[in-house]
């Protein structure tokens, strides 16, 4: 079965959910909150960009993305993340198809740039690099990442949408 990639739909919901929570469910670095994060995001309305893969009619992965503020006032800048793909299902290029498919939908929306935290070397293949200038507040500098669609990375402190202090 070929995997296809597609916005979510109202009735994914529930499914994104139990997804969220599988994929993060043993990561050792994770706020096991990201679940949350993706439900408040939607309820806010602040959910840019929100693809689902689909293997038949299962949903077998997810990615969020949604804008941050940058403090030197730098304008259409995008946080990526969550991305999730069930644990049996990792390791078979679904994430990499949703990385690809929510950056270019980003740059076809018209945005700046995107940032992510996150592993280097998993998002370094997209182009993520960590900018010195550019930093979220309390995380290590070498986690945080950006990509530039165009033009100059801005330098500030980014923050994400309070969504991402969603614990239920």
């Amino acid at each position: 079965m070929e995997i296809r990639t597609r916005n979510e739909r109202p009735a994914d919901a529930d499914a994104i959910t139990q997804l969220t929570e599988a994929a993060f469910r043993s990561e050792p670095y994770s706020s096991h909150t990201e679940q949350f994060i993706v439900n408040a995001l939607r309820r806010a309305g602040q959910l840019t960009i929100s693809l689902v893969a689909v293997d038949g009619d299962a949903i077998v992965g997810h990615v969020a993305v949604s804008p941050v503020m940058v403090s030197s006032g730098a304008t259409r800048w995008y946080g990526l993340g969550p991305i999730s793909v069930w644990p049996e299902r990792q390791r078979q290029g679904i994430g990499t198809s949703l990385m690809e498919a929510a950056l270019d939908e980003l740059r076809r929306l018209g945005g700046a740039g995107c940032v992510v935290l996150g592993d280097p070397a998993y998002y370094g293949r997209f182009g993520f690099q960590v900018h010195a200038g550019l930093v979220l507040p309390g995380v290590p500098p070498e986690y945080f990442q950006a990509i530039s669609f165009g033009g100059p990375v801005p330098v500030g402190e980014v923050r994400y949408h309070q969504a991402f202090d969603a614990t239920s």
